[in-house]
């Protein structure tokens, strides 16, 4: 599998800001245990807040398919007018009850008559879009709406270095993608939602370097335990449920990630999963944080596993959906052509029965999906590409 692109974030050029952050601490994961927004460090010279809110409250439903998760997408536009640098980013959730997490897109002007056609032709706040920004066009499909942060419970503000970040062009505009999950109200609608997004900008200077993310995702084929039975312990049947509630881009991914990660083979059922991801250009890298739902355990990112070169480059041995956050590097590391990057997650299906919102849900064999009791395994590594 090839690395897929989409995320900007941390890098260094010559500063010498702090970009650590600390390692989640051990949880239950009892799901927005203790969720909320930490204020946003200091400014730092050069660099100025702007604050984007949602145009309305909005109260999610869940999809007609079934379900207690709708991933809605909203256009926000800036109104910048000169190009600036995105250092650092804040998602503030009014309503932790209901919102799962978060994820922020920019896009370019190239692909803002896309967003501006989608958003004109959907009553209502936004859009549903689940699998990406939900927006017909080449220009936005095909990588260049660019992921440039996320939120989860436990995240505080994305800063990043001062020399560093994700370029903004006037006439571009900012897809806002929330999660909403309604397992704690058996699907029904609880209240309204009016989050907010605060991103530092800075004008930047000739040694700003323009920076991306690399999402290196890896299968999920955790089967019903030896005491778990019922229509869905059946993988074939998870799939069309999954399908059902999140359209066949989602429904298809499970297979695909078969297709990729094991080259061509069979599933391989099991509470560990791996994928390879061929590097193709040469890159630094610089942070990252791993990205589950409530059955994760553990995720970890290897560069060039199994060879004299092997070096874990990311670690998250006991995961916590309640506290995702980005991680430095101790130090940067280099990639080029011919490196393979392994991302490995453990998810445990023993943990539905212990948590609140998993154990009211039946059984089910666990494959990729957008809701909160499906699973998701993901890498997300913060890099610069580099020339040579």
């Amino acid at each position: 599998m090839t690395l897929v692109t989409a995320f900007a974030a941390v890098a260094a050029c010559g500063s010498d800001a702090d970009n650590s952050v600390a390692p989640p601490p051990a949880g239950s994961h009892s799901a927005h245990a203790g969720a909320s927004s930490a204020p946003p460090q200091p400014l730092r010279a050069g660099e100025r807040f702007l604050d984007l809110k949602m145009a309305e409250a909005y109260t999610p439903t869940p999809p007609e398919g079934g379900g207690s998760d709708e991933y809605r997408c909203q256009m926000i536009d800036p109104g910048l007018t000169r190009a600036a640098f995105l250092t650092g980013t804040q998602f503030a959730p009014e309503n932790v009850a209901i919102a799962h997490h978060a994820i922020v897109y920019a896009v370019p002007p190239g692909g803002a008559a896309a967003v501006r056609k989608q958003d004109a032709k959907t009553p209502g706040l936004g859009w549903q879009c689940f699998g990406g920004t939900g927006v017909a066009g080449a220009e936005v499909e095909e990588g260049d709406a660019a992921w440039v942060d996320t939120w989860a419970p436990g995240a505080t503000e994305t800063l990043l270095d001062q020399d560093a970040g994700y370029k903004l062009e006037p006439g571009g505009l900012i897809v806002l993608q929330i999660h909403y999950n309604l397992l704690a109200t058996d699907g029904k609608p609880t209240g309204s939602d009016l989050s907010a997004v605060r991103l530092r900008l800075t004008d930047g200077t000739p040694c700003t370097r323009e920076l991306e993310t690399w999402s290196l995702d890896g299968p999920i084929d955790l089967p019903c335990a030896a005491d778990e039975s019922g229509p869905l312990c059946d993988r074939a049947a998870s799939i069309a449920d999954v399908t059902k509630r999140f359209g066949p881009e989602v429904g298809e991914m499970a297979d695909d990630q078969v297709e990729e990660c094991n080259r061509g083979g069979a599933p391989k059922p099991g509470d560990t999963q791996t994928c390879d991801h061929k590097v193709e250009a040469p890159a630094t890298l610089f942070a990252g944080f791993g990205h589950m739902h409530m059955l994760g355990r553990a995720l970890k990112v290897e560069l060039n596993p199994g060879t004299p070169k092997a070096k874990v480059v990311l670690d998250v041995p006991q995961f916590d959906f309640d506290n995702q956050r980005l991680m430095k590097l101790p130090s940067p590391v280099e990639i080029g052509p011919g490196d393979t990057l392994r991302v490995t997650c453990k998810h445990d299906v023993g943990l539905r029965k212990l948590v609140p919102q998993l154990k009211k849900l039946p059984p089910r064999y666990v494959v990729w999906g957008d809701g909160t009791s499906d699973e998701m395994c993901i890498g997300i590594m913060a890099v610069s590409p580099r020339k040579s």
